[in-house]
């Protein structure tokens, strides 16, 4: 089957600094792809392009198996590709409902159609087997952090997304927080979406992704099923680029 998302020999250059070299990234539906890599690996960027918030300067963009043209984060959206970003971008003084709408509002008439609103983020949350937020009309600003990456989770599925990308969402969580989160990945994959997870911690990354890319000083070192490797293996190629026969070969930049 075909990869719902699918970067084949993707550059990125910002003035005279060439940031992503000749990346090939793909994301399964149904799968958690975790996308590692060390601090300025590229990942950021990578997602971004993928975003259609970054123009690519060269390579390839596909979504289900067909080529397509992203020129901005509105083409992106329109696919299906939805990012949830590590600030969230919540807003504290409106409840779960406008989160979820902000943006996107339902009308009826002249006015906002809340009771539709109010259903359809219900439906949402039930989906994902929430149960961790009390009322749906609770403001942002009472919830905790695991709460809030819920909601942010939900606000990226509303849409008909097929790609949820998710950027550390577990970096400021506690123990119980980071494995409610956890388990909602988890659920999203199983409920047919493709998931990018981008994390710098190894124990998530081996707890829920079913492939690992990891990338190294903006080249893409391997994308492999998680099964096949150990954790001393994905730390080898974050932080050298090969482990063993795995990875880039001497200076080449070709992966294996």
């Amino acid at each position: 089957m075909a990869p719902v998302l699918e970067l084949r020999g993707i550059d990125k250059s910002f003035g005279p600094v060439q940031v992503l070299h000749d990346v090939n990234f793909s994301a399964q539906a149904g799968e958690v792809t975790a996308l590692v890599g060390d601090n300025g690996a590229g990942k950021s960027t990578l997602v971004k392009c993928a975003g259609g918030i970054y123009p690519i300067d060269a390579g390839q963009f596909y979504f289900d198996g067909k080529p397509v043209q992203v020129n901005g984060p509105r083409d992106a959206a329109e696919l299906g590709i939805e990012i949830v970003y590590q600030d969230l971008a919540l807003c504290d003084n409106l409840d779960i409902v406008q989160n979820m709408f902000l943006g996107r509002e339902r009308k009826r008439g002249l006015v906002l159609d809340e009771d539709s609103m109010e259903k359809l983020a219900e439906e949402t949350l039930a989906s994902l087997s929430v149960r961790t937020v009390k009322s749906i009309r609770q403001l942002v600003s009472s919830l905790s952090g695991g709460q809030r990456q819920t909601v942010a989770i939900a606000k990226a599925v509303l849409w008909n997304s097929k790609v949820v990308i998710l950027d550390e969402p577990t970096a400021a969580l506690g123990v119980a927080q980071t494995s409610q989160v956890l388990e909602l990945v988890r659920r999203l994959a199983d409920n047919g979406l493709a998931v990018v997870l981008i994390s710098h911690n190894m124990n998530d990354v081996f707890a829920v992704s079913d492939r690992i890319a990891a990338l190294y000083l903006g080249r893409m070192a391997a994308q492999v099923k998680t099964a096949d490797v150990t954790h001393a293996q994905v730390v080898e190629l974050i932080t050298s680029g090969r482990s063993g026969e795995l990875g880039l070969h001497n200076g080449s930049g070709v992966a294996s």
